[in-house]
C-alpha cells in the first residue's frame, strides 16, 4: 500500500478509536462551549469570544490532547509496538496529527454555529479563506508543539500536569480567556513571544467583520515559526519506548 493509503487507514482506526471512548468525546466537546456559555455570560462580548474559543478549541484538540495521549500511549507500549510494525512512523504520526485537525475542525463549527444561533453572531462569508488558513496554520503548529513536548514528560502520570501547565497561563493573557488590553504591559510582553496570542489574533482579525481582508501574516508567521521549532524538538529528541 502508499502511504497516503496507509495514512488514509490508520486515520480512520484514529476516528473509531477516539469515537469509543465517551468521556473523553464528552469531555472534548463540552469544555469549548461550557467556556463559550459562561464567557458570554460574564462579559458579553460575543464577537471576540466566539473566534477565541474556536482558536482554544484547535488549541485543546491538537496540542493538549495530542501530547496527553502520546504520552499515555507511550508508558502502555502502543508507540513501541507501532514502531515495530511495517507501517512507517510518519505515516502514523500524520494520522494522529490529521485526526486532531478534523476534531479541531469540527469543534469550530460546532463553536461558530452556537454562536449564530445563540448569540447572533455574524459569521464570515468575505474573509472565509483567512479564516480558513489561519485554523490549519494553528492546527499544524500546535500539533508540531503538542508532539515535541512529549520529549519532556517523564511518564503518564506527569502528562496532563506538565501539558496544562505550559498552556494554561498562555490561554488567560493570550486572548482567549480574556482579551488582552486587559492584562498588565509586562504580561503582553510575554504572551507577545508565544503562539497561542498570534494564533487568536488571527482567527478574530478573519472572524469579526470591519478588518478588511482579515489576512494576518504577521501573526501567521510567528504561529508558522513556533510550528518549525516544534518539529525539530519533536524530530531531534521524540521517544517511542517508555521511559524507565
Amino acid at each position: 500500500m502508499s502511504d497516503i493509503a496507509l495514512t488514509l487507514r490508520q486515520l480512520g482506526f484514529e476516528n473509531k478509536i477516539f469515537w469509543r471512548n465517551p468521556a473523553a468525546v464528552g469531555f472534548t466537546f463540552a469544555f469549548p462551549l461550557m467556556f463559550l456559555v459562561l464567557f458570554n455570560a460574564l462579559f458579553g462580548e460575543s464577537q471576540f469570544f466566539v473566534p477565541a474559543i474556536a482558536a482554544f478549541s484547535v488549541i485543546s484538540a491538537c496540542y493538549t490532547n495530542i501530547a496527553i495521549s502520546t504520552a499515555f500511549a507511550r508508558d502502555q507500549g502502543v508507540l513501541k509496538r507501532k514502531r515495530g510494525t511495517p507501517m512507517p512512523p510518519s505515516v502514523y504520526m500524520l494520522a494522529r496529527v490529521l485526526h486532531a485537525t478534523a476534531i479541531g475542525l469540527l469543534l469550530v463549527v460546532i463553536v461558530a454555529v452556537a454562536g449564530t444561533l445563540f448569540y447572533d453572531v455574524d459569521l464570515p462569508t468575505d474573509t472565509m479563506p483567512a479564516f480558513l488558513v489561519a485554523l490549519l496554520v494553528g492546527a499544524a503548529a500546535f500539533s508540531a508543539l503538542g508532539l515535541a513536548i512529549t520529549a519532556f514528560v517523564p511518564n503518564a502520570d506527569a502528562a496532563p500536569p506538565i501539558v496544562n501547565f505550559s498552556i494554561l497561563p498562555l490561554l488567560f493573557i493570550s486572548d482567549i480567556f480574556l482579551p488582552s488590553e486587559r492584562a498588565p504591559e509586562w504580561l503582553t510582553r510575554i504572551a507577545d513571544v508565544f503562539p497561542v496570542k498570534h494564533f487568536a489574533q488571527a482567527m478574530a482579525s478573519a472572524f469579526n467583520p470591519g478588518r478588511g481582508s482579515g489576512w494576518e501574516p504577521g501573526h501567521l508567521a510567528i504561529v508558522i515559526l513556533w510550528g518549525v521549532v516544534g518539529v525539530f524538538i519533536a524530530v531531534r529528541f521524540f521517544t517511542w519506548e517508555p521511559r524507565r
